[in-house]
């Protein structure tokens, strides 16, 4: 069985990921500004995910609320993140290292294994600069998931 304050301390680890999993995905919209900006990124994955997985859904929504839509929704996926980063044993998160690993595995899931799936890794413009580009912000993800501002409880 476990012990109450040790329940407790990680379902508080889980939530408090998730805070930083949210911040985490913010941090990452704002670095996608700069890489659209650029010409790196055309279309980000959470857009291409809900035009994959909901294309109907997707279209109901009116073009001006969309970029919105998409937020929240990368925030959210950010937020479960970040709580399964509050899952790792303690240990673990402490690790200078774990965070930008935890960026990288994230990155390399979408791209090995959700991508695919819904069959959104061969689109033309998905190039090699592109992957570098969301590679560098699913690092970001990983640093700012991982920086606790409570290291006392995490």
């Amino acid at each position: 069985m476990i012990h109450p304050h040790r329940r407790h301390g990680t379902s508080a680890a889980a939530t408090r990921g998730a805070t930083r999993g949210v911040l985490a995905a913010m941090a990452m919209s704002g670095f996608r500004q700069v890489t659209n900006g650029l010409g790196l990124v055309r279309r980000t994955p959470p857009e291409d995910v809900l035009r994959q997985t909901a294309p109907g859904l997707f279209r109901r929504v009116p073009m001006d609320r969309r970029q919105a839509v998409i937020e929240l929704v990368h925030w959210a996926y950010g937020a479960g993140g970040g709580m399964l980063f509050g899952l790792l044993p303690r240990s673990l998160r402490r690790r200078g290292w774990t965070g930008p690993a935890y960026g990288f595995a994230f990155w390399a899931v979408f791209e090995a294994g959700i991508a695919p799936l819904l069959g959104i890794a061969e689109r033309p413009q998905h190039d090699a600069r592109e992957r570098v580009a969301l590679l560098a912000d699913h690092l970001l993800y990983g640093v700012v998931v991982a920086v606790s501002p409570w290291p006392h409880a995490d």
